[in-house]
């Protein structure tokens, strides 16, 4: 794995060196992701491998991990997977990790689309923040606040969906915006220069929620194309 290097001119990520400061780091002053830089050792293609062919996205337990036959080097990667869960839920967290074939996409897009493939922000009704990490497969990709426009800004998308709302652009347009996510999706502008998340690394990243001091961290899902390997993914 390579190390991960933040953008240098970029300054709402900040690297710390533990899981102790990441979980104590305030997400304030601007910076809005947190990422603790890891090289990983371990076979997480074997643990893959072992896994199996499938589809859609497959949630991983402890047991079925600990019971996969992989040699000594997927055994170690195994152990890392557990120990991240481990420490996520000692702090209150609930950790999810899954084996990534194909994510659902909108069949019918329309003005926005909602899918995880979308640049986007996480959000929720109080604090809270996001972790995540991909060990395996096509990493999670970011897109700095100032190199992004919300869509439902865009004059042309506001007004097809101010066409499809029926209505005027009041604050029960805003509710609909709200309702199907439309608010939290933005475009990239022209000299966007999206970064990776990198493998290996976990990330803090903000989300949308009243109150928030920082602007919500924007990222998404990679691309995923037929016969590419799947992702292992950690989120919570």
């Amino acid at each position: 794995m390579t190390p991960f290097t933040p953008p240098l001119d970029y300054c709402r990520i900040k690297t710390v060196t533990s899981f102790a400061q990441l979980v104590s780091t305030p997400l304030v002053d601007g910076v809005n992701a947190l990422c603790w830089p890891r090289t990983l050792p371990g076979d997480f293609a074997e643990v893959v491998m072992h896994l199996g062919a499938g589809e859609g996205i497959i949630t991983l337990n402890d047991s079925q991990l600990r019971n996969l036959p992989v040699s000594a080097a997927g055994r170690t990667a195994i152990d890392l997977l557990l120990e991240d869960q481990r420490l996520l839920r000692e702090h209150d967290r609930d950790p999810v990790l899954n084996c990534i074939h194909d994510y659902p996409r909108d069949e019918e897009p329309g003005p926005v689309r909602t899918d995880v493939f979308s640049f986007h922000a996480d959000s929720a009704p109080v604090e809270a923040d996001t972790w995540l990490c991909t060990y395996f497969g096509a990493a999670s990709e970011g897109l700095r606040n100032d190199e992004a426009l919300r869509r439902v800004d865009i004059l042309e998308t506001r007004a097809e969906l101010l066409a499809a709302f029926g209505g005027a652009d009041d604050d029960d347009f805003r509710d609909f915006l709200n309702e199907h996510c439309y608010d939290l999706h933005y475009a990239p502008l022209p000299h966007a220069r999206p970064f990776s998340f990198g493998l290996g690394n976990l990330w803090r990243i903000a989300v949308d929620w009243p109150g928030s001091p920082v602007p919500p961290c924007i990222h998404r899902a990679p691309e995923t194309l037929p016969g590419e390997s799947p992702r292992l993914l950690l989120i919570s």
